[in-house]
């Protein structure tokens, strides 16, 4: 469809310039994605230039090269974080390293509620995530809102039609973004509401029916909502004649949870014959015996999938040419795994790793949802009838616990000064910290951390606890993530200890991470509301008892950033009792966002 009015967000290598696209959409008008250095020609017929973030610093000699006609054309532009840096660099202003390194909720002060900020009030809450930022406005600016720690968080020249916020209105953490972004579109691109997306199910029929052809597909289903949901939309392409599904058991899955996955897709109509559960944990567990590293661990996750997937088509004897590898694959996937040429890599999603790359590029692997969020999955799983139960199932990594496991060679240490600086920022909160001899997955700027855990311990009080948490991992940049000590109530001397993946650990998380789940899916307003329950094993050993225990529900939208979320004191008072009985060590509650935190710990 060729709509009236374009918004071209170029991407300099966000997290979100996906879902800035979507947010545009959302509001009416059409958007389409492209690199920094499209044509003039692109440019000149757009009603408005979105610039995104991205992992670099505007300052630095291999900075994305970008049209420098983009501030020159009179198209109203909005730079967003790095967009924002772009700005005030290219026009004359001065962008540095900020000292106060800005992740998670902030508080903008608003000078003017026009312009961007028509209709809001004189005080936002918004979602940052930057190191850098402008120092000196370039001739012509004039700063439109400020943080605490960053005086430019929002500059414009309306004359020039440039606005810049250093902060991310397209997330939903941003509690006014929409507006924010509906008043770019509508107040000063002067767009219309010209855009009306066809029926998405009937689109992704059609795309399936394009990419297939005649070919048969070969589905990896998880049990998952976006594994299911796409086994849906090949069932309803081309019925069961065209389609198998395989169901690997990696020895990582939840408590019985094949067995649920098999009930759940014979609800939907696949049977015996069209779906296969194969037991690969003794492969797994031998090829990751020994392995520590997370990024290895899902590499080899992925390679195997694939390995074992070979295996099962040899049997159906059918030939290279005549299948398509199928996967539940969603954006968030993709852009973590360096989705696009000027982001950074985070982590390796199973469903990512080189070898499904190859295959892709060969025009071996269909994706029907490789552009949509969860929530957008769900709302397609929901378009087309699926139960309730499976759409709105927690998601689970393909991974599996695998990446809830952490291992160690048990030689991590403590920096002196990491352990001093931690101690005193708490302290001005009211919580004793303990920097922990563990390192867990974040992301922060665009890119990929793997930096310490600290331990939190006092009083819970959640506000409190949020606030501590931003104020460590802005401050100490050493540390990735932030935890609360539920149980014991003080810490003592806490070491790290030789572990890795064996059945015996996994077997402990399973049972544990079973009743986590029973307890929270007997309130079914609690378990939807709560995006994401992982619970995680860390190998500590304290008071003479080893194995810590992490709780770490969130809640999110789209999953490109999460808060942690608050449980009710009864039901987590509930949740330790029960795990205490598994005589683990300690059990801690993970109070940070994402970012800076990934929402898995690796």
């Amino acid at each position: 469809m060729q709509a009236t009015d374009k918004i071209l967000v170029l991407d300099f290598g966000s997290q979100y310039t996906h879902l800035l696209a979507r947010r545009v959409r959302e509001l009416g008008v059409y958007s389409e994605i492209r690199q920094p250095t499209v044509s003039t020609k692109e440019l000149r017929e757009a009603k408005g230039i979105i610039l995104s973030g991205g992992p670099a610093s505007v300052y630095e000699k291999d900075a994305p090269a970008f049209n420098k006609e983009i501030f020159s054309l009179g198209v109203p532009v909005l730079g967003l974080c790095y967009g924002q840096q772009l700005m005030g660099h290219v026009l004359g202003g001065k962008v540095v390293p900020g000292k106060v390194r800005e992740y998670g909720m902030a508080k903008v002060s608003i000078k003017e509620k026009k312009y961007l900020f028509f209709g809001l009030s004189g005080r936002e809450s918004v979602w940052m995530s930057h190191g850098d930022k402008v120092e000196k406005l370039p001739p012509g600016f004039t700063t439109a809102g400020s943080t605490v720690d960053c005086l430019n968080a929002a500059i414009w020249s309306p004359e020039k039609k440039m606005f810049g916020l250093q902060f991310h209105p397209e997330v939903t953490h941003t509690v006014h973004g929409r507006k924010i972004l509906a008043n770019f579109l509508f107040r000063i691109c002067r767009c219309k509401k010209n855009w009306r997306p066809e029926s998405l199910a009937e689109q992704k029929v059609r795309e399936i029916r394009l990419v297939t052809g005649k070919r048969k597909v070969f589905l990896l289903a998880s049990g998952g909502v976006d594994s299911t949901v796409a086994l849906a939309l090949f069932h309803k392409a081309f019925g069961k004649e065209r389609m198998f599904a395989l169901h690997v058991d990696h020895g990582f899955m939840r408590k019985n949870e094949s067995e649920k996955v098999r009930k759940a897709f014979e609800k939907i109509g696949v049977g015996q014959k069209e779906l296969k559960v194969v037991d690969a944990s003794k492969e797994f567990f031998s090829a990751l015996n020994g392995v520590i590293d997370p990024e290895e661990k899902r590499k080899i996750i992925g390679k195997l999938f694939v390995d074992v997937a070979n295996r099962e088509t040899q049997k159906l004897a059918w030939n290279e040419d005549e299948w398509v590898l199928g996967q539940g694959t969603i954006y968030p996937d993709t852009i973590e795994t360096k989705g696009s040429q000027n982001s950074a890599h985070i982590k390796t999603h199973h469903n990512q790793a080189e070898i499904i790359k190859e295959l892709t590029k060969k025009g071996r692997v269909i994706e029907p949802l490789r552009d949509l969020y969860k929530d957008e999955v769900r709302a397609l799983g929901e378009k087309i009838g699926l139960p309730k139960e499976i759409v709105w199932r927690h998601p689970f990594p393909g991974p599996g616990l695998a990446i809830r496991v952490l291992c160690s060679e048990g030689k991590e240490t403590i920096p002196k000064q990491v352990q001093e600086k931690a101690m005193e920022v708490a302290k001005k909160h009211g919580f004793d910290a303990q920097v922990l001899p563990v390192k867990a997955v974040g992301v922060a700027g665009d890119f990929r951390t793997y930096r310490l855990v600290c331990a939190l311990s006092g009083r819970l009080d959640w506000k409190k606890l949020e606030i501590c948490s931003t104020a460590l991992t802005n401050s100490v940049k050493e540390i990735t993530r932030v935890v609360f000590c539920i149980e014991p109530k003080k810490l003592g001397e806490v070491k790290c200890f030789s572990a890795g993946l064996s059945r015996k650990r996994v077997s402990l998380l399973q049972e544990i991470d079973e009743h986590v789940m029973q307890e929270v899916e007997k309130d079914k307003k609690l378990y939807k509301e709560i995006w994401q329950f992982p619970v995680v094993l860390l190998p500590l050993e304290m008071n003479g008892k080893k194995e810590a225990v992490v709780l770490r529900p969130v809640s999110s939208a789209e999953a490109m950033t999460a808060s942690f979320y608050p449980l009710p004191k009864k039901v987590l008072g509930k949740i330790v009792k029960k795990i205490s009985k598994t005589r683990i060590g300690a059990v801690f509650f993970d109070v940070t966002h994402k970012p800076p935190a990934t929402i898995e710990w690796e």
